[in-house]
């Protein structure tokens, strides 16, 4: 691999890797959906272990990871939709809007970083 697709799979590592990390950081710091230490956010740690483990396995090449990354981009996403499902949007610190839009954040990152792991094919 060299040149574009090296590039590129790095970039999409970095922005996958850095999308976890900040993932993590906020769950710790003041709690995705809830407050602070709502059971809730271990769905995202779930999510990314899953993840992974299924980048551990293919080995972390290019086309695995694109379809790994899209899975987790998918899973935030149904996360999101639980969330508004099961009533957490009635929380005072979780609106519809802030769920919405974080986790949106976070996939909108995991299918840039699935376009770029493409782009290294």
């Amino acid at each position: 691999m060299t040149g574009v697709p090296r590039r590129s799979y790095i970039k999409g590592m970095a922005l996958a890797v850095l999308s976890s990390i900040m993932i993590c950081v906020l769950i710790g710091a003041v709690g995705i959906i809830g407050v602070e230490g709502d059971p809730f956010d271990r769905l995202y740690f779930t999510l990314l272990g899953l993840g992974w483990a299924s980048g551990l396995i293919g080995g972390f090449k290019a086309r695995h990871m694109r379809y790994t990354v899209t899975a987790m981009a998918l899973g935030m996403g149904l996360i999101a939709v639980y969330a508004i499902l099961i009533g957490k949007h009635h929380s005072p610190v979780s609106s519809v809007f802030e769920i919405m839009g974080l986790n949106g954040f976070f996939v909108v990152l995991f299918l840039q970083s699935a376009r770029l792991f493409s782009r290294a094919q």
